[in-house]
């Protein structure tokens, strides 16, 4: 998916304009949860989100959604992650 139909679509399902992120090469951030649902873009390197019973790996071009106070992890790839992430309230 390309960054603009992301945008048309994250303000069609009622997210907020999305913010860029980056994340560390080989970084991990433990066991968390968020206040807010949350979809992603992946616009280059990767990042693997798990929890208890599953794991996924995301690359460019792939979109995450975490449901509000879902409990997961993240794991970035050896060159980092840079992505478009959406909160929903």
């Amino acid at each position: 998916m390309s960054p603009k139909d992301f945008l048309v679509m994250a303000q069609t399902e009622g997210f907020a304009n999305p913010v860029e992120v980056h994340r560390e090469p080989d970084g991990f951030l433990d066991l968390h949860e968020h206040s807010f649902e949350a979809k992603a873009l992946i616009l280059d390197g990767e990042i693997e989100i798990g929890d208890a019973q599953q794991r996924r790996q995301y690359r460019a071009g792939e979109i995450f959604h975490l449901q509000k106070n879902q409990p997961h992890w993240e794991r970035y790839g050896p060159s980092g992650v840079r992505y478009l992430s959406a909160r929903k309230e």
